[in-house]
């Protein structure tokens, strides 16, 4: 299947969609998931297209990975999470809904189960809000 540019990630980069931003490099841009299944679920995409993981540059893949790596640590500080869940998915087949390559980073708590995909939208300034803690917790490093 081929990439298609009118994806709703591929209208986040461009600037058309409005997003709750965590940060951002040349490679990468990462901000909350809509439908968060637990406080803090961001994602991270590549800047380049990527329709998923089986047609990505190995070099923005490399970068997607650092980007999560680095959201990830954030944000299991920023929400005092013992754990972390990070999660891809590739074709319908395989679960993806959205065609543009994406690593779901989700904290984790003991005892709390994670929420339905595709649930109820989150409040955009609860999105917000949780956006300013990761984004606190990567300044403070």
């Amino acid at each position: 299947m081929a990439y298609d540019n009118d994806n709703i990630f591929a209208k986040i980069l461009r600037g058309e969609i409005p997003s709750h931003r965590i940060c951002e490099d040349d490679e990468t841009f990462a901000f909350m998931d809509i439908m968060p299944r637990g406080p803090g679920h961001s994602l991270v995409i590549p800047k380049k297209p990527a329709r998923n993981i089986l047609d990505v540059d190995p070099a923005s893949l490399a970068a997607v990975m650092r980007t999560v790596q680095k959201v990830g640590r954030a944000a299991m500080k920023a929400f005092d999470a013992p754990g972390l869940t990070v999660q891809q998915f590739n074709e319908a087949e395989g679960g993806q809904v959205v065609f543009h390559l994406h690593v779901h980073v989700i904290p984790r708590f003991s005892g709390v189960a994670l929420k339905p995909p595709a649930g109820p939208m989150e409040d955009p300034l609860v999105l917000a809000e949780n956006a300013a803690k990761i984004k606190a917790a990567l300044e403070a490093g």
